[in-house]
């Protein structure tokens, strides 16, 4: 490997050390870098200043397929970072303002403080989100990470019986709403695709490690009444994110950058003073295929 990997969490997670995302972007290291990856599903990489846009962009489109189609957005949100490419996880409108505590933008951002794994609404999964910092606030707005093929490894033969063949239905709008976030209209319903189905177990494809793959948006589960269901999803999330399976990164400053993998975490936001603090992280995420 080009770098050194420095375990951060007794389960999984490591710092790059010696990996720069503007250099080394030859087959070698992009293979070693996606071999840390499948070993430790979240990896940091801290560089002397932000990352460009495009260096960004150039290096994630080396993974994976990269999710590139213009998003549908929120009603009234502009578009302050000018490439599709980037999803702007920013408490900033287009104009570069904080945004007002009461605005409806902002809330629907809130809901990413609930455990979730990206894009699992979609039929085509992400598998590689990276997240680059550009300002970070002088306190709070951690990011944590949960890895659930520990979990499942973890798991009595009783529980990994029940879960096998389950097939849950993933809902954008379920879990904006649960998260605090108001009814989205008719017309933002229209813009996102129908809810997703995906089993609860799968096999992680580059490691081979089977792995729970949940997430907040998760609003039903096939054959079960919906009581049942949100209690089993409850009681799984539980288990997820007991201390021993979660790792908490604090953003040390620009030019940092955190690469996890989907299909083995789970990931939330945490609460920083977002009406005083600008935080402008700008996240890729990468697909299972061309979409």
């Amino acid at each position: 490997m080009p770098f050194e990997a420095r375990p951060l969490h007794p389960v999984f997670a490591a710092e790059l050390t010696g990996f720069d995302m503007r250099r080394d972007t030859d087959p070698a290291a992009i293979a070693s870098f996606i071999e840390a990856m499948n070993e430790f599903a979240v990896c940091v990489v801290r560089h002397d200043r932000a990352l460009s846009d495009d260096e960004h962009i150039g290096f994630s489109r080396l993974l994976d397929p990269i999710e590139g189609a213009r998003a549908m957005r929120i009603k009234g949100t502009g578009q302050r970072v000018p490439r599709s490419e980037i999803v702007d996880q920013s408490n900033l409108d287009k104009d570069g303002n904080i945004y007002g505590d009461d605005d409806r933008r902002l809330a629907f951002k809130r809901a990413n403080r609930l455990w979730h794994t990206d894009m699992s609404f979609y039929e085509v999964r992400a598998t590689y989100s990276l997240l680059s910092a550009h300002v970070v606030p002088p306190e709070g707005a951690d990011t944590e990470f949960a890895d659930l093929r520990a979990v499942y490894d973890d798991l009595p033969e009783t529980m990994k019986k029940r879960l096998d063949g389950l097939v849950a239905e993933h809902c954008y709008w379920y879990s904006r709403v649960l998260g605090g976030g108001p009814e989205p209209t008719d017309e933002e319903r229209r813009i996102r695709p129908p809810p997703a189905r995906h089993k609860l177990v799968h096999v992680h494809p580059r490691s081979g490690r089977k792995s729970l793959y949940l997430a907040s948006h998760i609003r039903a589960i096939d054959g079960m009444p919906d009581d049942e269901a949100m209690a089993l999803k409850d009681e799984l999330m539980a288990l997820a994110t007991q201390d021993k399976y979660v790792y908490v990164h604090k953003w040390s400053g620009p030019g940092e950058v955190v690469a996890w993998d989907n299909l083995a975490t789970l990931h939330r936001a945490t609460p920083f003073d977002d009406q005083n603090y600008v935080r402008d992280m700008r996240r890729t995420t990468c697909r299972e295929r061309e979409v």
